[in-house]
């Protein structure tokens, strides 16, 4: 690691590898059924689904940071990440050991970030970035992945890990307000 990075930078790739340690507290914490049940109130999806998209996003950046450009479109639905929690439990694991050698310095990078983001239009849309600005995507994108996971979770009736899906934010401001209150 560059001695020269900056704590900001540090920070950054750190909250990636905080998501996704909460991604694996999730997973220790439900069975492989309750990983792949569907549920109906919310379009059938499953847990599985839902993290296996988190992971897609942290992948295709990652990928990005070394080899180029980036697009949100270019995942892979149905994989075995979304109906296995061992291999989920593994894919995450070898995505924070590849985001704990990304070098600070491939944050600033500039990259073209392709999305379909219009229903109407036919392709999808572009537009500059950096490596940085889509850590923080992704991890925000997560967090609200990981909300969703824990409503569909307390429909379950699951126990899941404590704040799984608040966002870092939120947890600031509650204990702001629980400390201006005492």
């Amino acid at each position: 690691m560059n001695p020269l990075t900056t704590n900001a930078e540090r920070e950054l790739i750190q909250s990636v590898q905080e998501a996704l340690q909460r991604g694996e507290a999730l997973l220790a914490e439900i069975s492989d059924a309750e990983y792949t049940r569907q549920v109906p109130v919310a379009f059938n999806a499953t847990i599985g689904g839902h993290y296996r998209h988190c992971l897609d996003h942290f992948r295709t950046l990652l990928d990005a940071a070394m080899a180029g450009d980036l697009s949100y479109d270019q995942r892979e639905r149905g994989t075995l990440v979304e109906t296995d929690r061992f291999a989920a439990l593994n894919a995450t694991r070898k995505l924070s050991a590849g985001y704990a050698k990304l070098d600070p310095v491939f944050l600033a990078r500039s990259l073209a970030v392709t999305c379909k983001t219009s229903y109407s239009a036919k392709g999808s849309q572009a537009s500059p970035s950096t490596i940085g600005r889509e850590i923080m995507y992704s991890v925000a994108h997560a967090i609200h992945h990981y909300a969703l996971i824990g409503v569909m979770g307390g429909i379950m009736g699951l126990k899941l890990p404590p704040d799984f899906g608040v966002a870092p934010s939120t947890l600031k401001h509650q204990a702001e307000t629980a400390q201006t209150a005492a």
